[in-house]
């Protein structure tokens, strides 16, 4: 179904205002997707962005800024996001040897196990649901890139 359908919407103002709302239409579709996944896990989308960032420093540790920095959606509180991932035994939290205001947060194994049992089933839906072919998400890509620089 078109997004004009979608929307229940006939016109658009234009073709960009067309696009604009296709992304962010499509955008929220792919999170409920996502959600879907992640749900079984008991993780969020943010939770599991989270552990992403940290296995890409792993065996090395990570600053809450640093996190911060990557993170696909810098609007949660981060700090309590941490405790939750501690609490959950997938992250660790120790204040940094050299600075003491510093907190250094690394993965577990435990969180490194769980993107193990959770990347597959998120990869078959990212195929499954976008329904296209490897050159037409790489075109995806570089528009959606070519948009933000």
């Amino acid at each position: 179904m078109g997004i004009a359908e979608e929307l229940g919407q006939k016109q658009f103002k234009s073709v960009h205002q067309k696009a604009h709302l296709n992304i962010m239409f499509t955008a929220y579709w792919l999170i409920e997707q996502t959600k879907e996944v992640l749900k079984p896990f008991d993780i969020t989308q943010q939770q599991f962005n989270v552990l992403k960032i940290l296995k890409g420093r792993y065996p090395k540790s990570c600053a809450s800024n640093e996190i911060k920095e990557v993170m696909i959606d810098k609007g949660p509180d981060l700090t309590r996001m941490i405790d939750r991932l501690v609490v959950k035994g997938w992250v660790t939290r120790e204040v940094c040897p050299e600075n003491r205001r510093k907190l250094d947060i690394t993965i577990t194994e435990s969180g490194l196990a769980l993107i193990k049992r959770i990347e597959p089933k998120l990869n078959k839906q990212f195929i499954d649901q976008t329904r296209i072919s490897d050159k037409e998400a790489s075109e995806l890509s570089r528009i959606l890139d070519k948009m933000r620089a």
